[in-house]
């Protein structure tokens, strides 16, 4: 791998492929999440004015998985959470998965693009709130004493992902970008190597359990079982310093 300065800045996106071997189902696999559920029917403004309901059923299901008690993370999130504490410079985890599987492997520099399964917001007065239990057409904001304005904090597809200003910025200033876990399909993630390319300072890698959409954009690119590739990167990529 080529040389990175110890103090280079390093943003690192993961998609729902880092997540798999802790037990979460993917969402674009041929088996994946949207192989049984229309995206229409689950993840859109509209699906959720129409019939509350059903997206409410389907995001208490997510839920309710993520907080069982076989899911953990996985020794590719430990291994990000080493590279953030021990990494002279910046590390910055973009991750477009809505799980909390990067907090729990011990990560603290996260940005969640997509939003968070384990929160709420009022469609309302915009409180969000932390959320553990199942939402409904019944429950109550804490902040604003409205009934029925609740939602899972994600952002609905056609939307735009959360502080993208703040990733521009990295990716511009990023002396490594990493990719783990991603198709290469959805964007504007998967653009995200195509910025560093063009700002022109940065070497990109993908570690990816089979080559993305997107794979023969990174100069890089490692492929096999996220929890074998990710930590050998990252004592890699730490012992050259």
């Amino acid at each position: 791998m080529k040389s990175i300065d110890k103090d280079a800045p390093i943003v690192v996106l993961t998609g729902a492929g880092i997540s798999k071997e802790s037990g979460l189902d993917t969402f674009r696999d041929t088996d994946g999440i949207w192989s049984k559920v229309r995206i229409e029917d689950a993840a859109t403004p509209d699906a959720f004015a129409q019939d509350p309901d059903r997206v409410h059923a389907f995001y208490n299901a997510r839920r309710q998985g993520l907080l069982g008690e076989n899911i953990k993370p996985n020794a590719a999130h430990q291994a990000l959470a080493l590279l953030e504490r021990e990494w002279t410079g910046e590390v910055l985890i973009v991750t477009q998965n809505i799980d909390n599987l990067h907090e729990h492997g011990g990560a603290q520099n996260i940005i969640h693009m997509h939003g968070e399964l384990l929160k709420s917001i009022c469609n309302g007065c915009g409180a969000i709130t932390g959320c553990t239990s199942d939402l409904s057409i019944s429950s109550v904001c804490r902040s604003c004493d409205a009934k029925g304005t609740l939602r899972p904090q994600v952002v609905w597809f056609g939307k735009m992902p959360l502080e993208m200003e703040r990733i521009e910025l990295a990716l511009m200033n990023a002396g490594l970008f990493v990719s783990i876990g991603t198709s290469g399909n959805v964007y504007p993630a998967a653009g995200f190597v195509d910025a560093v390319r063009r700002y022109g300072h940065g070497h990109t890698v993908e570690l990816n359990l089979e080559p993305s959409a997107g794979a023969t954009m990174f100069v890089e690119s490692v492929h096999g079982e996220v929890t074998t590739i990710v930590p050998n990167f990252v004592k890699g990529l730490l012992s050259s310093c």
